[in-house]
């Protein structure tokens, strides 16, 4: 009887490792499809003229020019903003607030902002920031519905880092003479740093992939500025770009090498915040 039990617990996880290998294998097969899809597609479609020129609608010219600095304009303008409010949300969450009703009150609304259709921040930020506050279709209003949208990410992220610092390093700061202030500065947040890092890679992958709510809030002016002057005209970004090119214009080459430079361009920041981890945990090891 115990043999037959045994036998069963066996075939059972046998099946079960085997289902897991297959859903495995099935997913990174499904990825790599993806990506090399993409790829295949849109680097041959990639040229010096089409990364370096602003379209023409006279000669006919297309160039991208204007919606990479655009996307970039709008990852530094929203990262500037979230991180310090993010950041500092979760801060004081995890050090300071004392009522731990309105803590789970708070995160429970964060959690739920985080999950909210972007459509419906893009509707709100057209009311709010383009009309209400008389920003007109911009960048920086792009940007700030963008804020909203990375606010419970950013703060998610931070707390759950914060969590993991031991409780011994703040009292071992607190022995020391150090005040709470001093305390989270040169003890926690250079603890967690791998952890706000993680929520910064989450907010630009959110930020470079948005185009729902950029739509309503940034528009899809193809005119190239500076910064400054950039973010109060309207923009579009590289996904607002391909989403004209392949539904209005049916200009799929083009739309197929602004997705190959979209996933380049993600796979460079997650190498470069990869390597800032790695700097930081081998600074903290010393």
């Amino acid at each position: 009887m115990n043999q037959k039990i045994a036998n069963k617990r066996l075939i059972y996880v046998y099946i079960v490792r085997a289902l897991m290998i297959i859903s495995t294998l099935f997913t990174c097969s499904l990825v790599v499809f993806l990506i090399g899809y993409v790829l295949m597609k849109g680097l041959p479609n990639i040229t010096w003229e089409l990364l370096s020129t602003e379209p023409s609608y006279i000669t006919g010219k297309i160039g991208i020019l204007p919606d990479i600095l655009n996307t970039l304009y709008i990852i530094i303008a929203a990262l500037c903003l979230v991180l310090p409010i993010g950041v500092g949300a979760a801060i004081y969450l995890s050090e300071y607030a004392k009522n731990k009703k309105i803590v789970a009150m708070i995160e429970y609304a964060a959690e739920t902002l985080s999950g909210i259709p972007s459509i419906i921040f893009g509707l709100v930020g057209m009311l709010f920031f383009c009309q209400f506050l008389d920003m007109k279709t911009s960048l920086l209003a792009g940007a700030l519905t963008l804020v909203i949208m990375n606010l419970p990410t950013i703060m998610r992220t931070t707390q759950e880092s914060l969590k993991t610092v031991p409780q011994s390093y703040r009292e071992g700061a607190f022995g020391l003479g150090a005040g709470k202030w001093r305390m989270i500065r040169t003890v926690v947040l250079p603890s967690c740093i791998d952890g706000i890092l993680t929520g910064c890679i989450l907010c630009i992958g959110r930020i470079i992939g948005e185009s729902a709510a950029l739509l309503f809030t940034a528009g899809s002016a193809h005119v190239i500025h500076g910064f400054l002057s950039g973010l109060m005209n309207s923009g579009s970004t590289l996904t607002v770009a391909l989403y004209f090119y392949a539904k209005e214009n049916g200009e799929f080459e083009i739309a197929f090498a602004i997705a190959a430079i979209l996933m380049i361009l993600a796979f460079v920041i997650n190498i470069g915040v990869t390597w800032i981890q790695h700097y930081y945990k081998k600074r903290r090891a010393l």
